[in-house]
Protein backbone atom coordinates (compact mmCIF):
# COMPACT_ATOMS: atom_id res chain seq x y z
CA UNK A 1 0.00 0.00 0.00
CA UNK A 2 1.17 3.69 -0.83
CA UNK A 3 -0.42 7.13 0.52
CA UNK A 4 0.38 9.87 -1.18
CA UNK A 5 0.57 13.06 0.62
CA UNK A 6 -0.76 16.42 -0.11
CA UNK A 7 -0.92 19.09 2.97
CA UNK A 8 -3.54 22.21 3.26
CA UNK A 9 -2.40 25.39 2.77
CA UNK A 10 -3.02 25.86 6.57
CA UNK A 11 -4.17 24.00 9.45
CA UNK A 12 -6.29 25.12 11.94
CA UNK A 13 -7.87 22.08 13.65
CA UNK A 14 -8.48 20.20 17.25
CA UNK A 15 -6.70 16.98 17.59
CA UNK A 16 -7.75 14.17 20.00
CA UNK A 17 -4.45 12.61 20.48
CA UNK A 18 -4.40 8.82 21.46
CA UNK A 19 -3.42 7.95 25.27
CA UNK A 20 -0.23 6.91 25.57
CA UNK A 21 1.36 3.74 24.78
CA UNK A 22 4.11 3.65 27.15
CA UNK A 23 1.89 4.39 30.22
CA UNK A 24 -0.75 1.98 29.07
CA UNK A 25 1.52 -0.96 28.98
CA UNK A 26 3.42 -0.51 32.52
CA UNK A 27 -0.23 0.38 33.89
CA UNK A 28 -1.26 -3.22 32.29
CA UNK A 29 1.39 -4.75 33.98
CA UNK A 30 0.98 -3.56 37.03
CA UNK A 31 -2.75 -3.64 37.11
CA UNK A 32 -2.30 -7.59 36.85
CA UNK A 33 0.24 -7.81 39.76
CA UNK A 34 -2.04 -6.00 41.59
CA UNK A 35 -4.60 -9.00 40.82
CA UNK A 36 -7.14 -6.15 39.49
CA UNK A 37 -9.91 -7.44 37.00
CA UNK A 38 -11.07 -3.98 36.27
CA UNK A 39 -8.67 -2.68 32.98
CA UNK A 40 -7.27 1.19 33.82
CA UNK A 41 -8.72 3.89 31.75
CA UNK A 42 -8.42 5.47 28.80
CA UNK A 43 -5.77 2.84 27.10
CA UNK A 44 -3.88 3.35 24.48
CA UNK A 45 -5.66 1.51 20.96
CA UNK A 46 -2.18 1.06 19.41
CA UNK A 47 -0.94 -2.24 18.10
CA UNK A 48 1.38 -2.64 21.14
CA UNK A 49 -1.28 -2.38 24.08
CA UNK A 50 -3.51 -4.68 21.74
CA UNK A 51 -1.36 -7.60 22.51
CA UNK A 52 -0.62 -6.87 25.98
CA UNK A 53 -4.69 -6.73 26.56
CA UNK A 54 -4.92 -10.42 24.90
CA UNK A 55 -2.33 -11.72 26.34
CA UNK A 56 -3.42 -10.81 29.86
CA UNK A 57 -6.73 -11.04 29.13
CA UNK A 58 -6.33 -14.80 27.60
CA UNK A 59 -3.03 -16.10 28.51
CA UNK A 60 -2.98 -18.86 26.01
CA UNK A 61 0.28 -21.54 26.12
CA UNK A 62 2.19 -19.22 23.35
CA UNK A 63 1.79 -15.58 23.42
CA UNK A 64 2.60 -14.04 19.56
CA UNK A 65 3.15 -10.58 21.10
CA UNK A 66 3.81 -9.24 17.00
CA UNK A 67 6.07 -5.96 16.94
CA UNK A 68 5.80 -5.15 20.43
CA UNK A 69 9.05 -4.78 21.75
CA UNK A 70 7.81 -3.03 24.97
CA UNK A 71 5.21 -6.00 25.35
CA UNK A 72 7.97 -8.24 24.65
CA UNK A 73 10.14 -7.40 27.57
CA UNK A 74 7.40 -6.46 29.99
CA UNK A 75 5.35 -9.69 29.98
CA UNK A 76 8.74 -11.72 29.98
CA UNK A 77 9.31 -10.84 33.12
CA UNK A 78 5.64 -10.94 34.31
CA UNK A 79 5.40 -14.21 33.42
CA UNK A 80 8.97 -14.85 34.88
CA UNK A 81 6.49 -14.55 38.22
CA UNK A 82 2.85 -15.67 37.23
CA UNK A 83 3.42 -18.79 39.63
CA UNK A 84 2.71 -22.45 37.94
CA UNK A 85 2.29 -21.04 34.44
CA UNK A 86 4.43 -22.27 31.37
CA UNK A 87 4.12 -19.99 28.32
CA UNK A 88 6.08 -19.36 25.22
CA UNK A 89 6.37 -16.19 24.36
CA UNK A 90 7.03 -14.78 20.27
CA UNK A 91 6.92 -12.33 17.65
CA UNK A 92 7.67 -11.60 14.09
CA UNK A 93 10.32 -12.17 12.30
CA UNK A 94 12.06 -8.65 13.56
CA UNK A 95 10.98 -9.46 16.85
CA UNK A 96 12.86 -12.93 16.69
CA UNK A 97 16.05 -10.76 16.04
CA UNK A 98 16.12 -8.08 18.76
CA UNK A 99 17.82 -9.05 21.38
CA UNK A 100 16.93 -9.93 24.92
CA UNK A 101 19.80 -11.84 25.98
CA UNK A 102 20.25 -8.55 28.82
CA UNK A 103 16.96 -9.12 30.38
CA UNK A 104 16.68 -12.72 30.32
CA UNK A 105 20.34 -12.97 31.69
CA UNK A 106 19.05 -10.68 34.73
CA UNK A 107 15.79 -12.33 35.57
CA UNK A 108 17.76 -15.70 35.89
CA UNK A 109 20.03 -13.93 37.84
CA UNK A 110 17.05 -13.61 40.47
CA UNK A 111 15.63 -17.33 40.04
CA UNK A 112 13.68 -17.41 36.91
CA UNK A 113 13.06 -20.39 34.75
CA UNK A 114 13.61 -19.20 30.81
CA UNK A 115 15.04 -21.09 27.92
CA UNK A 116 15.61 -20.05 24.55
CA UNK A 117 12.86 -21.56 22.46
CA UNK A 118 14.97 -20.36 19.21
CA UNK A 119 18.02 -18.61 18.65
CA UNK A 120 20.09 -17.79 21.62
CA UNK A 121 19.65 -14.53 22.85
CA UNK A 122 16.99 -13.40 20.96
CA UNK A 123 12.65 -14.83 21.14
CA UNK A 124 10.98 -16.90 21.38
CA UNK A 125 11.23 -17.63 24.96
CA UNK A 126 9.48 -20.81 26.91
CA UNK A 127 8.72 -19.54 30.52
CA UNK A 128 7.84 -21.30 33.86
CA UNK A 129 6.64 -19.15 36.33
CA UNK A 130 7.42 -19.44 39.86
CA UNK A 131 8.48 -17.55 43.26
CA UNK A 132 11.72 -15.42 42.62
CA UNK A 133 13.49 -14.52 45.99
CA UNK A 134 14.70 -11.27 44.78
CA UNK A 135 17.65 -9.10 46.29
CA UNK A 136 20.53 -7.32 44.99
CA UNK A 137 21.17 -7.49 40.62
CA UNK A 138 23.53 -4.91 38.90
CA UNK A 139 23.00 -4.66 34.73
CA UNK A 140 24.51 -1.47 33.18
CA UNK A 141 22.47 1.71 32.72
CA UNK A 142 23.03 2.06 29.33
CA UNK A 143 20.76 -0.77 28.01
CA UNK A 144 17.56 -0.22 26.74
CA UNK A 145 15.22 1.42 29.81
CA UNK A 146 12.40 -1.58 28.73
CA UNK A 147 14.46 -4.30 30.73
CA UNK A 148 15.19 -1.87 33.85
CA UNK A 149 11.28 -1.10 33.72
CA UNK A 150 10.63 -4.85 33.46
CA UNK A 151 12.75 -5.71 36.41
CA UNK A 152 11.60 -2.98 38.62
CA UNK A 153 7.95 -4.06 37.80
CA UNK A 154 8.18 -7.19 39.35
CA UNK A 155 10.48 -6.31 42.02
CA UNK A 156 7.12 -5.90 44.55
CA UNK A 157 6.02 -9.54 44.34
CA UNK A 158 9.69 -10.83 44.81
CA UNK A 159 10.12 -12.06 48.43
CA UNK A 160 13.09 -9.96 49.43
CA UNK A 161 11.90 -7.34 47.02
CA UNK A 162 14.57 -5.58 44.42
CA UNK A 163 17.65 -3.37 44.64
CA UNK A 164 18.27 -2.99 41.21
CA UNK A 165 22.18 -1.11 40.62
CA UNK A 166 22.63 0.35 37.39
CA UNK A 167 26.51 0.78 36.57
CA UNK A 168 27.96 3.22 33.70
CA UNK A 169 26.05 6.45 32.19
CA UNK A 170 22.28 5.61 32.65
CA UNK A 171 20.08 6.54 29.47
CA UNK A 172 16.51 7.54 28.79
CA UNK A 173 15.97 7.71 32.58
CA UNK A 174 12.60 9.26 32.05
CA UNK A 175 11.35 5.96 30.76
CA UNK A 176 12.78 4.63 34.43
CA UNK A 177 11.16 7.48 35.91
CA UNK A 178 7.76 6.93 34.37
CA UNK A 179 7.68 3.26 35.49
CA UNK A 180 8.62 4.52 39.45
CA UNK A 181 5.72 6.95 39.35
CA UNK A 182 3.33 4.46 38.31
CA UNK A 183 4.54 1.53 40.47
CA UNK A 184 3.68 4.09 43.52
CA UNK A 185 0.63 5.25 42.08
CA UNK A 186 -0.44 1.27 42.80
CA UNK A 187 1.18 1.35 46.13
CA UNK A 188 4.53 0.32 45.58
CA UNK A 189 7.46 1.32 48.30
CA UNK A 190 10.33 2.04 45.57
CA UNK A 191 12.56 5.01 45.62
CA UNK A 192 16.08 5.77 44.10
CA UNK A 193 18.52 4.53 46.91
CA UNK A 194 21.24 7.00 45.37
CA UNK A 195 22.11 8.66 41.70
CA UNK A 196 22.43 4.54 40.42
CA UNK A 197 20.56 2.37 42.83
CA UNK A 198 16.80 1.69 42.45
CA UNK A 199 15.27 -0.22 45.87
CA UNK A 200 11.68 -2.09 45.45
CA UNK A 201 10.60 -3.30 49.08
CA UNK A 202 8.25 -6.48 49.15
CA UNK A 203 4.41 -6.47 49.07
CA UNK A 204 2.57 -5.83 46.12
CA UNK A 205 0.54 -3.54 45.52
CA UNK A 206 -2.70 -2.48 45.60
CA UNK A 207 -5.94 -2.54 43.26
CA UNK A 208 -7.31 1.11 41.87
CA UNK A 209 -8.90 2.99 39.62
CA UNK A 210 -6.33 4.29 37.29
CA UNK A 211 -6.18 6.96 34.15
CA UNK A 212 -4.33 7.34 31.74
CA UNK A 213 -2.95 10.52 30.16
CA UNK A 214 -2.59 11.24 26.18
CA UNK A 215 0.97 10.92 24.45
CA UNK A 216 3.52 13.58 24.60
CA UNK A 217 5.30 11.28 21.65
CA UNK A 218 2.37 11.41 19.26
CA UNK A 219 2.25 15.13 19.58
CA UNK A 220 5.58 15.60 18.66
CA UNK A 221 4.50 15.27 14.55
CA UNK A 222 1.83 17.90 15.00
CA UNK A 223 4.89 20.06 16.85
CA UNK A 224 6.31 19.06 12.88
CA UNK A 225 3.48 20.26 11.03
CA UNK A 226 3.30 23.38 12.60
CA UNK A 227 7.11 24.42 12.63
CA UNK A 228 7.16 23.29 8.64
CA UNK A 229 3.53 24.59 7.79
CA UNK A 230 5.09 28.03 9.24
CA UNK A 231 7.70 27.91 6.43
CA UNK A 232 5.27 27.24 3.87
CA UNK A 233 3.00 29.90 4.95
CA UNK A 234 5.79 32.25 5.15
CA UNK A 235 7.61 31.29 1.55
CA UNK A 236 3.31 32.02 0.10
CA UNK A 237 1.66 34.70 2.41
CA UNK A 238 -0.80 31.98 3.54
CA UNK A 239 -3.05 32.48 6.63
CA UNK A 240 -1.39 31.22 9.89
CA UNK A 241 -1.96 27.61 11.05
CA UNK A 242 -2.89 26.75 14.78
CA UNK A 243 -3.31 23.07 15.96
CA UNK A 244 -5.00 22.45 19.38
CA UNK A 245 -4.39 18.96 20.74
CA UNK A 246 -6.29 17.37 23.49
CA UNK A 247 -5.37 15.52 26.72
CA UNK A 248 -2.32 16.15 27.38
CA UNK A 249 -0.80 17.58 30.83
CA UNK A 250 1.35 20.32 32.15
CA UNK A 251 4.18 18.10 34.54
CA UNK A 252 3.37 14.76 32.99
CA UNK A 253 5.72 12.04 33.54
CA UNK A 254 6.56 11.17 30.50
CA UNK A 255 9.99 11.69 29.37
CA UNK A 256 8.73 12.61 25.53
CA UNK A 257 6.45 15.73 27.15
CA UNK A 258 10.43 17.74 26.68
CA UNK A 259 9.08 17.73 23.04
CA UNK A 260 7.97 21.38 24.09
CA UNK A 261 11.08 22.36 24.97
CA UNK A 262 12.71 21.33 21.44
CA UNK A 263 10.64 22.81 19.53
CA UNK A 264 10.20 26.34 21.30
CA UNK A 265 13.59 26.85 20.37
CA UNK A 266 12.32 26.04 16.49
CA UNK A 267 9.88 28.71 16.76
CA UNK A 268 6.98 26.60 17.96
CA UNK A 269 4.97 27.97 21.36
CA UNK A 270 3.05 25.99 23.51
CA UNK A 271 -0.18 26.51 25.67
CA UNK A 272 -2.15 25.13 28.09
CA UNK A 273 -6.04 25.57 28.33
CA UNK A 274 -5.50 25.28 32.11
CA UNK A 275 -1.94 25.42 34.12
CA UNK A 276 -2.90 22.90 36.75
CA UNK A 277 -0.39 20.10 37.11
CA UNK A 278 -1.08 16.56 35.90
CA UNK A 279 -4.69 17.57 34.90
CA UNK A 280 -5.64 16.73 30.92
CA UNK A 281 -6.32 20.18 29.33
CA UNK A 282 -5.87 21.65 25.45
CA UNK A 283 -2.62 22.22 24.06
CA UNK A 284 -2.08 25.35 21.61
CA UNK A 285 0.48 24.97 18.97
CA UNK A 286 1.44 28.19 16.98
CA UNK A 287 4.73 28.86 15.18
CA UNK A 288 6.54 31.95 14.80
CA UNK A 289 9.92 32.56 12.59
CA UNK A 290 12.92 30.76 13.82
CA UNK A 291 16.24 32.22 14.29
CA UNK A 292 18.27 29.19 15.61
CA UNK A 293 21.52 29.13 12.92
CA UNK A 294 22.00 25.44 14.57
CA UNK A 295 20.32 22.82 16.77
CA UNK A 296 22.62 20.36 18.89
CA UNK A 297 20.86 18.13 21.26
CA UNK A 298 21.42 14.79 22.98
CA UNK A 299 18.54 12.61 22.64
CA UNK A 300 19.58 10.26 25.23
CA UNK A 301 16.80 10.84 27.44
CA UNK A 302 14.06 10.94 24.68
CA UNK A 303 15.55 8.63 21.88
CA UNK A 304 11.91 8.20 20.18
CA UNK A 305 11.95 12.36 19.44
CA UNK A 306 14.94 11.35 17.31
CA UNK A 307 13.38 10.89 13.64
CA UNK A 308 10.79 13.66 14.16
CA UNK A 309 13.34 16.42 14.90
CA UNK A 310 15.98 14.90 11.84
CA UNK A 311 13.22 15.32 9.62
CA UNK A 312 11.77 18.27 11.12
CA UNK A 313 15.47 20.52 11.13
CA UNK A 314 16.66 19.45 8.21
CA UNK A 315 13.94 20.13 6.23
CA UNK A 316 13.54 24.16 8.31
CA UNK A 317 17.38 24.15 6.45
CA UNK A 318 19.22 24.25 10.75
CA UNK A 319 22.42 21.98 10.43
CA UNK A 320 22.08 20.09 13.35
CA UNK A 321 24.16 17.37 15.69
CA UNK A 322 22.37 14.52 17.52
CA UNK A 323 23.58 12.57 19.96
CA UNK A 324 22.79 9.95 22.52
CA UNK A 325 21.56 7.63 19.45
CA UNK A 326 22.89 4.09 20.52
CA UNK A 327 19.44 2.33 21.02
CA UNK A 328 17.84 3.38 17.68
CA UNK A 329 20.32 0.56 15.95
CA UNK A 330 17.99 -1.91 17.69
CA UNK A 331 14.42 -0.50 17.68
CA UNK A 332 11.98 -2.06 14.87
CA UNK A 333 14.43 -0.83 12.51
CA UNK A 334 18.00 0.52 11.78
CA UNK A 335 16.84 4.02 12.64
CA UNK A 336 20.23 5.37 12.04
CA UNK A 337 20.51 3.35 8.77
CA UNK A 338 16.87 4.07 7.80
CA UNK A 339 17.01 8.00 8.68
CA UNK A 340 20.24 8.29 6.03
CA UNK A 341 18.36 6.60 3.72
CA UNK A 342 15.32 8.62 3.23
CA UNK A 343 16.30 11.51 4.01
CA UNK A 344 18.62 11.04 1.09
CA UNK A 345 15.90 10.70 -1.23
CA UNK A 346 14.58 14.63 -0.17
CA UNK A 347 18.39 15.80 -1.21
CA UNK A 348 19.70 15.70 2.58
CA UNK A 349 22.66 13.52 3.34
CA UNK A 350 23.03 13.06 6.97
CA UNK A 351 26.21 11.61 8.97
CA UNK A 352 26.55 8.65 11.21
CA UNK A 353 30.66 8.30 11.39
CA UNK A 354 30.40 9.08 15.53
CA UNK A 355 28.99 6.02 17.37
CA UNK A 356 25.46 7.20 18.59
CA UNK A 357 25.79 10.52 16.31
CA UNK A 358 23.56 11.81 13.43
CA UNK A 359 24.48 15.23 12.26
CA UNK A 360 23.53 17.80 9.36
CA UNK A 361 26.10 20.05 8.34
CA UNK A 362 23.83 21.41 5.37
CA UNK A 363 25.23 19.21 2.72
CA UNK A 364 22.54 18.55 -0.09
CA UNK A 365 22.09 16.34 -3.19
CA UNK A 366 19.78 16.11 -5.99
CA UNK A 367 16.44 14.79 -4.10
CA UNK A 368 14.36 12.09 -6.38
CA UNK A 369 12.25 13.19 -8.75
CA UNK A 370 8.97 11.83 -6.94
CA UNK A 371 10.50 10.65 -3.82
CA UNK A 372 8.63 7.80 -1.93
CA UNK A 373 9.42 6.90 1.61
CA UNK A 374 10.24 3.39 3.22
CA UNK A 375 8.94 2.77 6.74
CA UNK A 376 10.88 -0.25 7.31
CA UNK A 377 7.66 -1.47 9.53
CA UNK A 378 8.60 1.21 11.91
CA UNK A 379 5.48 3.53 12.49
CA UNK A 380 8.11 6.37 13.74
CA UNK A 381 9.32 6.66 10.21
CA UNK A 382 5.85 6.70 8.71
CA UNK A 383 5.04 9.63 11.17
CA UNK A 384 7.87 11.64 11.15
CA UNK A 385 7.99 11.68 7.42
CA UNK A 386 4.56 12.67 6.12
CA UNK A 387 5.21 16.25 7.85
CA UNK A 388 7.41 16.41 5.13
CA UNK A 389 4.81 16.47 2.37
CA UNK A 390 4.37 20.05 3.77
CA UNK A 391 7.60 21.52 1.27
CA UNK A 392 6.94 17.66 -0.89
CA UNK A 393 3.57 18.22 -2.10
CA UNK A 394 2.59 14.90 -3.46
CA UNK A 395 5.17 12.76 -0.88
CA UNK A 396 4.80 8.80 -1.06
CA UNK A 397 4.66 6.76 2.23
CA UNK A 398 5.03 3.51 1.15
CA UNK A 399 3.26 0.81 3.77
CA UNK A 400 1.27 3.87 5.56
CA UNK A 401 -0.73 0.94 7.98
CA UNK A 402 2.46 0.78 10.17
CA UNK A 403 1.50 3.55 12.28
CA UNK A 404 -0.95 1.27 13.93
CA UNK A 405 1.56 0.20 16.48
CA UNK A 406 1.17 3.22 18.29
CA UNK A 407 -1.34 6.31 16.90
CA UNK A 408 -4.07 4.26 14.64
CA UNK A 409 -5.46 7.46 14.17
CA UNK A 410 -2.99 8.60 12.24
CA UNK A 411 -3.89 9.17 8.94
CA UNK A 412 -7.51 9.80 9.75
CA UNK A 413 -6.70 12.98 12.22
CA UNK A 414 -4.13 14.24 8.46
CA UNK A 415 -7.88 14.35 7.20
CA UNK A 416 -9.07 16.10 10.28
CA UNK A 417 -6.59 18.69 9.78
CA UNK A 418 -7.46 19.05 5.32
CA UNK A 419 -4.84 16.93 3.91
CA UNK A 420 -5.76 14.81 1.09
CA UNK A 421 -4.35 11.54 1.07
CA UNK A 422 -4.22 9.88 -1.98
CA UNK A 423 -4.29 5.88 -1.59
Amino acid sequence: MQYRLYAPKAIDCVINLPASKSISNRALVINALSGSKEVPENLSNCDDTDVMVAALRDMPYEINIKAAGTAMRFTTALLSVTEGEEHIITGTDRMKHRPIEVLVNALRNLGADIEYAGEEGFPPLKIRGKKLAGGLLEIPGNVSSQYISALLMIGPKLTNGLTLRLTGDIISRPYIEMTICTMQEFGADVEWADGSTIRVKPGGYKERPFFIENDWSASSYWYEMAALMNIANTQHQAPKSQITLTGLMDGSRQGDSAIRYMFSVLGVKTSFATRKKLVPTNVALKAQKCTMPRFDFDFINQPDLAQTLVVCTALMGIPFRFSGLQTLRIKETDRIAALKKEMKKLGYVLDDSEEGVLSWDGTRCEPDAEPAIDTYEDHRMAMAFAPAAILFPGLIINNPEVVSKSYPQYWENLKVAGWEIKA
